[in-house]
C-alpha cells in the first residue's frame, strides 16, 4: 500500500469519514461543470427539493457544442441552444459563476481552470468528463465523474471514493528534439495498456518530467484516463508556482507565498512508497502516432504496424483480436509502415493540446521552414480558451497559421468529439492533437483517426501524408 506520496497526503486530507464498505467519503474542493452532463445532475437534485451545496467552489463554462464558426444566438442546432440554456438557467439559479459564449474566458474546462487559477496543489477536483486528470499537472487530484456523481457533488461537495493504489512512473534521462509530452504519453500507454491503470493514481516523476514547463505536464497528466488510470498527478514545484502566480482566482501578494510554501510540503516524500514503479528512458521515446481504434494502438512515426499473432495464450488470442480489429477498420496492413500514408484533415486543439505553447510550436515550425498545407488537406486550428485565442492574435500567430492555410477558428472542443459543426466526412483520415481514437469519435462513423503532437501534426498537414517531423527541412 502506498505510503507518503502526495496522493496519500491529498486524500487524507479531504477525507471526511471512512465507511465499512471500504469506500471514503471526500471533500471536493473545485467541482468544474460543463454543457453536456451537468443538465440531468441539475434535475436530480431539483427533483429532491435541493441546492448546490458550494456555489462558490463550482465554476461552468460551455465548450462541447460550442461553434468555432459561427456563435450567434440561438445557435444552428437546437440541442446545443438547449443544452447551453439549461447550463445559463441552472447556473444563474443556483448562483454558479459561468464563462458562456461571450465571456471573454470561456474555453475548454481543462484549459480554463489553470490558466484562471482555479486550478491549485492540493486540491481535490471533481468534473463531470474524462480528462479532469489534466489538472493533476498542479498536483492535485482530478477525478473525471459520471452524471450521478456530478448530481452528489453538486448537493454534498463530497464524492464516495474507493482509494486507488499509486503507481509512479519515472520517465529518465533527457528527450530528443522532435519528441514531445504528447509522445511521451503515448509511449507510457503503450507500454502499459488502456487497462494497466485500472485501480491505479499515476504519479509522473523523474528528470524529464522534471523538466516539463506547465502546460506540457497537463498533456501528459489529460490522456491518464486513456491509459486505465483514475487520474493523474505531478509533485509540485517552483515551476508550478510560477505559474499560478498573478492567476486570477489564486490569493494574491503575502497570501499567495504563504499559500505557495503549504502546496511545496504536499510533495511526496524521499522515502514515500508506491505499490508500483515503471520506468521508460526518454531518450529511447521517438515522436508517436497511434494506429488504431484505442490511444494504446500506437507506434514509433518510423515503426512498423504489429503483426496480427496466430497462437499463444487467451491473451495473445485477444490482442490478435483486437489488432485485428484496428486494421480492419483504419484500412491498414499488418506489418507495413505509416510514414507516406496520405490524409485528408489535420487538427490542433482541445483540452489535451490546444495552448498557447502548442499554437506557438506549431507556428514556429511553419515559419522555420516555409510550410504551407498541401493540397486536398483540410487543416484546422482551434484554441483551447478566448484567451489563449486572444494571446495567439497578439503574438501575430492567426496570421502565419492563415497565411499557411490553415483555418483559424473560435475557441471551444471542436473536432475532438464533434459534438459540434465540426466534424469529419466518410472514410477521412485526420491526424490530430486530441486524445481518442475511437471508430466514430470525431463525427463520422467511419471517419480515422490519428492521436499524434502538434509539431507532427503541422509535419503531415504540410506534406499531405504521414510524415516524420524530424525530417521537416531536410
Amino acid at each position: 500500500m502506498s505510503k507518503n506520496t502526495l496522493f496519500d497526503k491529498v486524500w487524507g486530507l479531504h477525507t471526511v469519514r471512512s465507511l465499512p464498505g471500504g469506500q471514503d467519503q471526500i471533500l471536493v474542493g473545485l467541482h468544474l461543470v460543463h454543457e453536456v452532463t451537468s443538465p440531468q445532475a441539475f434535475s436530480m437534485i431539483k427533483e429532491r427539493g435541493l441546492r448546490v451545496r458550494f456555489p462558490h467552489r463550482t465554476f461552468a463554462t460551455a465548450d462541447h457544442i460550442v461553434p468555432t464558426i459561427n456563435r450567434n444566438r440561438p445557435l444552428a442546432d437546437p440541442l446545443a441552444e438547449e443544452m447551453l440554456q439549461h447550463l445559463e438557467r441552472n447556473c444563474k439559479e443556483h448562483g454558479i459563476t459561468l464563462f458562456s459564449i461571450g465571456n471573454d474566458n470561456q474555453g475548454v474546462i481543462h484549459i480554463i481552470g489553470p490558466e484562471l487559477g482555479l486550478t491549485h496543489p492540493g486540491m481535490v477536483i471533481a468534473c463531470g468528463d474524462s480528462h479532469t486528470s489534466t489538472h493533476g499537472a498542479f498536483g492535485a487530484i482530478a477525478l473525471g465523474i459520471g452524471t450521478t456523481q456530478v448530481a452528489n457533488v453538486l448537493a454534498t461537495g463530497c464524492l464516495l471514493l474507493e482509494k486507488p493504489k499509486v503507481r509512479q512512473i519515472k520517465v529518465t534521462g533527457k528527450l530528443a528534439d522532435g519528441v514531445t509530452a504528447k509522445d511521451v504519453i503515448l509511449a507510457i500507454i503503450n507500454r502499459l495498456g488502456v487497462k494497466g491503470g485500472i485501480g491505479y493514481a499515476y504519479e509522473y516523476a523523474g528528470s524529464v518530467i522534471e523538466s516539463m514547463d506547465m502546460e506540457a505536464r497537463m498533456t501528459l497528466c489529460n490522456m491518464s484516463i486513456e491509459g486505465g488510470a483514475q487520474c493523474g498527478y505531478v509533485n509540485p514545484d517552483a515551476e508550478t508556482i510560477n505559474y499560478l502566480r498573478f492567476r486570477k482566482y489564486v490569493p494574491q501578494e503575502a497570501v499567495f507565498d504563504t499559500a505557495s510554501m503549504y502546496w511545496l510540503k504536499l510533495v511526496s516524500e524521499k522515502d514515500a512508497e508506491y505499490d508500483d514503479v515503471v520506468e521508460l528512458r526518454g531518450e529511447e521515446i521517438e515522436p508517436m502516432m497511434t494506429w488504431g481504434i484505442t490511444p494504446g494502438q500506437s507506434i514509433s512515426v518510423n515503426g512498423n504496424l504489429p503483426l496480427i499473432p496466430k497462437w499463444g495464450t487467451k491473451e495473445a488470442e485477444e490482442d490478435a483480436g483486437a489488432i485485428s480489429q484496428g486494421l480492419e477498420y483504419m484500412g491498414f496492413a499488418a506489418g507495413k509502415p505509416l510514414i507516406g500514408t496520405p490524409i485528408q484533415v489535420a487538427f490542433i486543439g482541445s483540452c489535451t493540446n490546444g495552448r498557447i505553447s502548442d499554437l506557438q510550436e506549431a507556428a514556429r515550425l511553419i515559419q522555420k521552414h516555409q510550410l504551407h498545407v498541401a493540397p486536398g488537406v483540410r487543416a484546422l486550428v482551434v484554441p483551447g480558451s478566448e484567451n489563449v485565442r486572444r494571446w495567439a492574435m497578439s503574438e501575430g500567430l492567426d496570421k502565419i497559421f492563415i497565411k499557411a492555410g490553415w483555418e483559424f477558428r473560435e475557441a471551444g472542443c471542436s473536432m475532438c468529439l464533434a459534438m459540434n459543426p465540426d466534424k469529419l466526412q466518410g472514410r477521412e483520415l485526420c491526424v490530430s492533437t486530441s486524445n481518442r481514437n475511437f471508430k466514430g469519435r470525431q463525427g463520422s462513423p467511419t471517419g480515422r483517426t490519428i492521436l499524434m503532437s502538434p509539431a507532427s501534426v503541422v509535419a503531415c498537414a504540410s506534406t499531405g501524408i504521414i510524415t516524420d517531423v524530424r525530417t521537416l527541412g531536410n
